[in-house]
């Protein structure tokens, strides 16, 4: 039968794709409430304890309450919410930037926003390696496939006035994300963040923009072997080599669900500069994909079972 699963919200964008998942495979079983019972807290709670792992994707002060419906420890809790990301005895559920025996020991895992995870992996390494500083103004350029966006951008990109091209949003600052780019890529600051969505269902670009004199001595192809040798065991983040010829990088209209990451590492021709990008999908390691890795990780399965790696 397997380890059984209750997602919280399974009804929602990023529950829907976790359940969809989980449907081919023998190694969980899912707990099923009826749709007239999906916000019944009695029924929730019963199903939340009865579950060897909860994955809650929730709203922040729901998923908080989901989590004290626990009576006990026996229930191991993913939360896809921002609710428990900094949160003292929650474990970030990254694995390649916190370690993969960490999330396999614990029973407390913050699910990774989106964004945050594009930032982070570009980030964390490079500052743990001394190679660019804790303590750099960084700012942080990236767009977003409107399904990250939940069911009210959805329905604004897929109703019958004309969505926009291009919609940035957190122009004042203080975007709920900023405490979890900061504290888990190890910086004294957070970094200026500029997010957008463009009119694609899923998909998203991360970009780090630095001067050399962010390099603290080093050069476009050291920040890149860097990030190669620090996931060179990962069968989820890639870090592609030099490509000259790559002049651009898009996101179409139609991407396909996908569960890795790619990073690249573009430099200017005088090393005065590089460009640090993330490509990953916004419902993939940025979500859905994120989760799945982290229950495979907490019940002992090697991280990537069962993902969508192909591209």
């Amino acid at each position: 039968m397997g380890a059984r699963v209750f997602i919280d919200g399974a009804a929602g964008t990023t529950g829907l794709e976790i359940a969809e998942r989980l449907e081919s495979r023998d190694d969980f079983s899912v707990i099923i409430l009826p749709d007239e019972l999906r916000k019944d807290d009695s029924a929730r709670a019963d199903a939340l304890n009865a579950a060897d792992f909860a994955i809650l994707c929730l709203p922040d002060d729901a998923a908080r309450a989901s989590v004290d419906m626990l009576r006990d420890d026996s229930t191991r809790v993913i939360d896809a919410s921002t609710a428990h990301r900094v949160a003292e005895g929650w474990t970030y559920g990254f694995p390649e930037i916190v370690g993969a025996e960490n999330v396999r020991n614990a029973r407390l895992v913050s699910n990774p926003g989106c964004y945050p995870t594009g930032f982070i992996s570009l980030v964390a390494p490079l500052v743990r390696a001394g190679l660019i500083p804790a303590d750099w103004p960084y700012g942080c350029h990236a767009v977003s496939g409107y399904s990250g966006g939940g069911k009210a951008m959805i329905a604004r990109y897929e109703g019958e006035e004309p969505a926009p091209a291009f919609l940035g949003y957190a122009l004042h600052g203080g975007h709920k994300h900023l405490p979890e780019m900061a504290a888990h890529a190890g910086l004294v600051r957070p970094p200026l963040f500029s997010p957008a969505v463009v009119p694609t269902f899923r998909g998203m670009i991360v970009e780090v923009a630095l001067p050399a004199s962010a390099f603290l001595g080093s050069t476009p192809d050291d920040l890149r072997d860097a990030l190669a040798s620090f996931y060179e065991s990962s069968a989820i983040v890639t870090v592609k080599p030099e490509m000259a010829e790559m002049t651009e990088i898009t996101l179409a209209g139609d991407t396909q669900p996908w569960d890795g990451l790619d990073i690249h590492v573009f430099g200017g021709k005088q090393g005065e500069q590089a460009r640090l990008v993330a490509v990953l999908d916004n419902l993939g390691k940025g979500a859905s994909g994120a989760a799945l890795q982290n229950l495979n990780v907490m019940a002992g399965l090697p991280g990537a079972t069962g993902l969508r790696l192909d591209r």
